[in-house]
């Protein structure tokens, strides 16, 4: 692979090494890499003047970048039909949750990620009353719903359901909502749920894929849209494999109504701005309304942030800067389940604040983010 797309005639674009590596990678390979040391890294110290040994799990983030948590005990290793599963009590993250060797959530910093990408679309429309959650197996974004009364239905689509049943019992606090009486839980195919689901039924979808291979294809789709590279099923062989399809955002857009908001995750602005850039071009493709980026810390992830896509289809107009339904003007929004840790109507605005690089770099911002 010689990083530049060949179609008979003249080299053309070149693909960065980061999105080729990306590419490349062999799931069921990176799968069987996430023993305490891995080869080229090194996640495991002798505890000097003592007979026991300190272990630490180590998190590959990004080909030339580890992240290694402390362990203290191992609560729960499995393995579901579509991936392994791993829980771990970390020495200062709390309880962390580990899906085919990838860090999925830590109970110290998950609030960052849950609180965020639930908010930023649902504060962002009036009174919303029907949302589907994509994935979500953990329950914290159900957790997050759960504090808007103006709510009535959520459906979940989670393919996995030992990570349902591993959050429920090693996460309380965050599998706290499957029993809410609004919510309508779906173990199976998101994609088959949604070529059944009544046009326009949804005021929002939260794309939240469980597993490591879902997260990272969003990034490949983009890739090879961009690149147009073909859609090889080879490429993502894992239980979201579906929803790195273009299809997908088709049966999306359909399933939502006009005005309707789909928030999904849009990488690290540190690592892929060239896939933010792209990505925001094929969701303008796809979705004729507003369409922003906005952006959170979580230190356990790769480079320590992650990105969010908001995207809002043909209808009323969307402002995803200026929340118009305040999650302190909701009665025990604040509150219940629990308080909130990290969202507020202050965060939710300066989320899409860029840096300077980040503005020069994603030229399709300038729309709607005014260059200082």
């Amino acid at each position: 692979m010689d990083g530049k797309e060949s179609n008979g005639k003249m080299l053309e674009k070149a693909i960065p090494s980061c999105c080729l590596k990306a590419m490349a990678c062999n799931p069921e390979y990176d799968a069987q890499c996430h023993s305490t040391v891995t080869p080229g890294w090194f996640s495991q110290v002798q505890n000097f003047g003592k007979d026991t040994e300190e272990v630490y799990f180590h998190n590959p983030m990004c080909p030339v970048e580890a992240h290694s948590l402390k362990v203290k005990k191992v609560l729960f290793q499995g393995n579901s039909e579509y991936q392994e599963v791993l829980v771990f009590e970390s020495a200062s993250y709390g309880n962390v949750l580990v899906l085919d060797g990838l860090i999925q959530l830590t109970e110290k910093d998950e609030c960052a990620y849950q609180e965020m990408i639930t908010h930023l679309p649902l504060c962002s429309i009036q009174s919303p009353k029907s949302v589907l959650v994509v994935g979500g197996g953990d329950g914290g974004v159900l957790r997050e719903i759960s504090r808007h009364n103006s709510v009535k239905h959520i459906d979940i689509c989670e393919i996995d359901k030992l990570v349902i049943d591993v959050s429920k019992q090693y996460f309380p606090e965050i599998a706290i909502r499957f029993d809410d009486p609004r919510v309508h839980l779906h173990v199976g195919d998101a994609v088959e749920f949604l070529q059944q689901a009544p046009a326009g039924k949804s005021d929002a979808i939260i794309v939240d894929p469980s597993d490591p291979v879902g997260r990272s294809s969003w990034v490949s789709l983009f890739v090879l849209l961009a690149y147009k590279q073909p859609l090889g099923n080879e490429a993502f062989e894992g239980p979201a494999e579906q929803l790195v399809e273009k299809p997908f955002l088709e049966m999306i857009a359909r399933a939502l109504r006009p005005g309707g908001v789909l928030c999904n995750m849009a990488e690290s602005m540190w690592l892929h701005t060239h896939l933010i850039e792209e990505l925001i071009s094929v969701c303008r493709e796809m979705f004729k309304g507003s369409v922003n980026y906005a952006w959170t810390t979580v230190p356990t992830y790769p480079s320590s942030s992650i990105g969010f896509l908001f995207c809002s289809t043909e209808g009323p107009s969307v402002d995803f800067i200026h929340p118009v339904n305040p999650i302190g003007n909701l009665d025990g929004a604040m509150k219940q389940p629990r308080e909130l840790q990290f969202y507020n109507s202050e965060m939710h605005s300066a989320s899409s604040a860029l840096p300077t690089f980040v503005k020069k770099e994603v030229s399709s911002l300038r729309d709607t983010i005014k260059l200082a």
